[in-house]
């Protein structure tokens, strides 16, 4: 006879252990953990006895979309030599970015709509394959001061790159990230900041080298 098993995650904070009762078509777990977001299910097959009397259950599935929760703050700094033009004009060139970035996969403007963009992350991190995507607005500029962002749809995120002058051949590169962490990787929250603070240094580092041989009419 088949069987289902249907786990629930619940909103409300509680101690007890989980309870179970039996019926006719299967097994009934609830299991309540405190978490600051919506309930969302997770629903295995039912099992199938093959031939030899062997049971396997399927793949369990997700019934919802991915749920986010706290937000995380990453910022990171660096010491450019290039003039703060030039590594102003760079950075502001959004397209050219994965180029330097070791997670951003892709980032196309739109052309009707030049200050949105459309941002790709792919990363493999913790045992996961991080695949997120997000529709992105720039705000307005502060020339050779100030580039900042903020997400529309999508992975929600916001961001500022700030530069200040060293010399007239060398600046200060500041980059401040901040993002909700997707429910899946909540576990692993602790590690998520640093791990993507050494990502952004990274991408800072190689920015350093990139900016200067960038061009303007690369673009």
């Amino acid at each position: 006879m088949s069987t289902a098993t249907v786990l629930c995650i619940s909103t409300t904070t509680s101690t007890a252990k989980p309870r179970s009762r039996t019926t006719k078509t299967g097994v009934l777990i609830t299991h309540r953990l405190t978490l600051p977001s919506l309930p969302f299910f997770i629903v295995r097959q039912p099992i199938r006895s093959t031939n030899h009397g062997r049971k396997t259950f399927k793949q369990p599935r997700r019934r919802s979309n991915v749920v986010f929760m706290e937000w995380q703050e990453c910022t990171v700094k660096l010491e450019i030599d290039v003039p703060i033009s030039v590594a102003y004009d760079c950075y502001l060139d959004r397209e050219a970015i994965p180029q330097w970035t070791p997670f951003i996969s892709s980032v196309k403007v739109l052309k009707d709509k030049p200050e949105l963009s459309r941002w790709s992350y792919k990363f493999e991190a913790f045992g996961h394959d991080l695949d997120f995507s997000w529709l992105s607005r720039n705000l307005q500029p502060i020339p050779n001061q100030k580039i900042h962002w903020r997400s529309l749809e999508g992975l929600p995120n916001r961001g500022a790159v700030r530069f200040y002058p060293i010399g007239s051949s060398s600046c200060l590169v500041e980059l401040t990230c901040s993002y909700e962490v997707p429910q899946f990787l909540s576990p692993l929250a602790s590690m998520l900041q640093p791990f993507n603070e050494n990502l952004m240094r990274r991408g800072l580092e190689r920015f350093a080298i990139y900016a200067k041989t960038y061009k303007p009419d690369s673009a």
